[in-house]
């Protein structure tokens, strides 16, 4: 009989030992699992809220606006750690073009330009080929909008970028507008006359015909800028745009010695804009030759009114005074 209670005692202390085991086993599988969980949501978190090339990416794919300031300050944050990498050389280059032309203050427009095209040029050192001519368009574009500010520094860099891009086989709508402007600054009015022509052939726009139109009068030839004018004349709707032209074609008249359709241009140009200084000016000049100088004077002073720093008035009412 005792041997039968020791042996029952015994099965039952087996039992407790084989039910305690187990639940410390199972107590060692959910913390185990549990910490494998928190690793990983912790690993997958930090990921997520890591920066890399491919958050760029994936930004620059947004259609928000913001992604230019998300791009720039991860970008920043990316390349402080890893200078060259090229992507981010990119996307943080091209962030701060689209900064820049959204600006209104124009060191801030200076900052934003000089920051992308220090990247962009760092950039192309290391650039696979398919990404070079887009990253020298760009940056030509940089350079167009640094000229801009910088007073013509940097029309020899927009056009040599925006060439390279062209090489390369890229193209873009506007890449030839570019060039035009570009070459127009420096003076080449041969090249520009080219460049916006082939701008002309991608988009026509009252804005191109009237900078073809004042090449080719710097150029002299003056027959071809009267017809790009009167294109604009007889078919643009902005105000603006046609005052300029018909300034532009009335100072041609001038020079051919038109006086009656110079007369024209200018008197129209007045019917819409009484306060344009330039219109009172060419009549003063019409009526100069004409050998009026009494109602020459008259228009130049009406100029000065609307323009006191007018210097072809001031020029003429010196010139004039007895």
């Amino acid at each position: 009989m005792d041997d039968i209670e020791f042996k029952n005692e015994n099965t039952a202390k087996r039992k407790s030992h084989i039910v305690r085991n187990i639940l410390i086993s199972v107590a060692l599988i959910v913390v185990i699992a549990t910490v494998i969980s928190f690793s990983v949501f912790g690993i997958i978190k930090l990921n997520r809220n890591r920066i890399t090339a491919r958050t760029l990416a994936r930004y620059w794919s947004e259609t928000d606006f913001s992604k230019y300031e998300k791009i720039y300050n991860d970008g920043k944050l990316l390349l402080q750690n890893e200078p060259f990498n090229n992507t981010a050389l990119i996307y943080y280059g091209y962030s701060c073009f689209y900064l820049a032309v959204s600006q209104t203050d124009s060191s801030e427009i200076q900052k934003y330009l000089d920051e992308c095209i220090s990247s962009l040029r760092l950039a192309i050192y290391s650039a696979r080929e398919k990404t070079l001519p887009q990253i020298h368009y760009m940056l030509g574009k940089a350079y167009f909008y640094k000229n801009k500010i910088a007073e013509n520094f940097y029309a020899d860099l927009t056009i040599e970028n925006l060439n390279k891009a062209l090489v390369l086989g890229y193209e873009a709508d506007d890449i030839y507008e570019y060039l035009g402007m570009s070459y127009a600054a420096l003076g080449k009015t041969t090249e520009s006359i080219a460049a916006f022509s082939e701008a002309l052939l991608v988009r026509e726009s009252g804005n191109l015909l009237v900078s073809i139109a004042e090449q080719y009068m710097k150029n002299g030839m003056t027959s071809s800028s009267k017809q790009y004018l009167y294109r604009v004349i007889n078919s643009s709707d902005n105000d603006l745009l046609i005052e300029k032209s018909r300034i532009m074609l009335a100072n041609i008249y001038l020079e051919e010695e038109n006086y009656e359709d110079a007369q024209k241009e200018f008197e129209e140009v007045l019917k819409n804009n009484k306060n344009s200084d330039d219109a009172h000016y060419g009549i003063g000049v019409i009526y100069e030759k004409q050998g009026n100088l009494v109602l020459a004077r008259s228009e130049w002073r009406n100029t000065l009114k609307i323009r006191a720093n007018h210097q072809g008035a001031l020029k003429k009412l010196s010139e004039t005074k007895k």
